[in-house]
């Protein structure tokens, strides 16, 4: 939040599902004033219990809103508590509790719902402090608008927002009509053991190009950026038709986006790979395909973790009968269908991916088992991420242990969380974030491969 002038600092009051979103939140307003509605803080209690990520989530705002209130009294805690910033070894900004506030005359919201208690509580707040700016911070578009309605400024929390435009997001290479030579004045090129590297002045549309990301040019060449500095770029030549003829656990790539991902893939030196892209553009059969590859024929993995954020995942798995790996079946359905599709041509489907499932060391997991947990020499394929906040998406990709290597898919025209867009999705603050990351790579997929059907409805519907 942006630094105020004295006497105009404002009042932030932050809605339940903030404090889930970034259980740190409430760090990140600067010298201002934030206030936890006592509303809240019983929506966190009745949320904290059990194993789903949203209990986890809720009991650390809880832990870290007790650390920061500490022992401070009754009337401390009413006018505001300074928060402690151990990077400046200061205080900086206050936080205190709001209880409910009685309100003379005038409108008032029906309280039945908590959201109309946590409104009528704060058009009383700002009638009280008439010289103060007070804005409810809420990932709720609905509970904006009805605050805005009744007069109560509101935002969305965008700390954690990194971009203003989905397209500004980088797709992992960079596309040239026509020939990406004729674009260039001064190359010096190398050979060594194979391999050809470009070394380029970075200026113009390279300046713009990020580590492992790629060039593509219509007249067939194809380059990974390697090294990066401030004055120039290393490209490494990679030859179109090896790549595309690469083929991975009977999987043929059929396009050169779909050959660019299968080649960070299979890079052993790349730990985290981000594949977006529409429904059916092959984001699952291509880390299936390679993860099978890299664990049954090179062995340079112990086993696959396979698991997936769903909507209703969390309150659903706990009623379904059966093992852990029995409950997550049903939700990763797409995981076995992709092993059909990889196994169709075989004379016996069926003999096939039963045989697959009991040697390859595939395992489901649920995202709520794989927190606290570390695996290593893995391969964590991340389905469906598009659905994950930035704060689940960091504390599963921080489960990957020594020699693993995570892999996230998603599309984020199909996100199906009522507080995520795709600005404020993990996936996208994830690719945003690692896009400098030596180990790491990002590719959008285009088209849709699965059929002229898919393709057709993607475009049209």
């Amino acid at each position: 939040m942006p630094r105020a002038q004295e006497g105009r600092k404002k009042i932030y009051v932050l809605d339940t599902n903030v404090l889930i979103h970034d259980p740190n939140a409430l760090l990140n307003f600067e010298e201002h004033h934030v206030i936890i509605p006592m509303t809240v803080l019983e929506e966190l209690d009745s949320l904290k219990s059990g194993k789903q990520s949203v209990a986890a989530d809720c009991r650390q705002a809880i832990r870290q809103i007790d650390k920061l209130l500490g022992d401070a009294s009754t009337s401390e805690v009413e006018h505001g508590v300074p928060i402690m910033r151990h990077h400046l070894g200061k205080p900086l900004g206050t936080l205190s509790i709001l209880m409910s506030v009685d309100k003379n005359g005038g409108h008032r919201l029906p309280e039945h719902l908590n959201d109309n208690k946590i409104i009528n509580n704060l058009a009383a707040l700002q009638a009280k402090h008439e010289d103060r700016d007070i804005i409810l911070v809420s990932k709720d578009i609905n509970m904006r608008l009805k605050a805005r309605g009744f007069g109560v400024e509101a935002e969305d929390y965008q700390t954690d927002q990194l971009i203003d435009d989905i397209n500004l997001l980088p797709q992992g290479y960079k596309e040239y009509k026509n020939s990406f030579w004729d674009t260039i004045e001064k190359v010096e090129t190398l050979q060594r053991e194979g391999i050809t590297e470009h070394i380029l002045k970075r200026e113009g549309d390279l300046a713009k190009l990020n580590l492992n990301e790629f060039v593509v040019d219509e007249y067939g060449f194809v380059g990974r950026v390697v090294d990066v500095s401030e004055d120039r770029l290393i490209l490494r030549d990679l030859h179109r038709r090896e790549l595309m003829g690469e083929e991975v656990w009977g999987l043929v790539p059929r396009d050169i986006y779909q050959s660019m991902a299968l080649h960070l893939l299979l890079d052993p030196d790349i730990h985290l790979v981000n594949l977006t892209g529409s429904a059916g553009s092959g984001k699952t059969i291509l880390a299936l395909a390679a993860c099978i590859e890299m664990t049954v024929a090179s062995k340079q993995y112990k086993r696959i973790i396979a698991t997936r954020s769903t909507q209703g995942l969390d309150e659903d798995i706990g009623f379904l009968p059966g093992t852990e790996a029995e409950k997550m079946e049903p939700w990763l359905g797409a995981i076995v269908d992709n092993l059909e599709a990889l196994h169709e041509d075989d004379e016996n489907m069926t003999a096939s991916v039963d045989y697959i499932l009991s040697k390859v060391p595939l395992h489901f997991k649920s995202l709520n088992y794989i927190r606290g947990r570390s695996f290593q020499h893995s391969l964590i394929i991340i389905d469906e991420s598009q659905n994950l906040t930035p704060h689940q998406l960091k504390t599963i990709i921080t489960r990957a242990g020594t020699g693993s290597k995570v892999i996230c898919l998603g599309n984020l025209a199909q996100i199906d969380t009522p507080y995520l867009s795709g600005l404020s999705s993990g996936l996208t603050y994830m690719t945003e974030r690692f896009k400098g990351f030596r180990h790491g790579g990002h590719i959008h997929l285009q088209g849709v491969p699965r059929s002229a059907l898919a393709e057709y409805a993607e475009a049209n519907l």
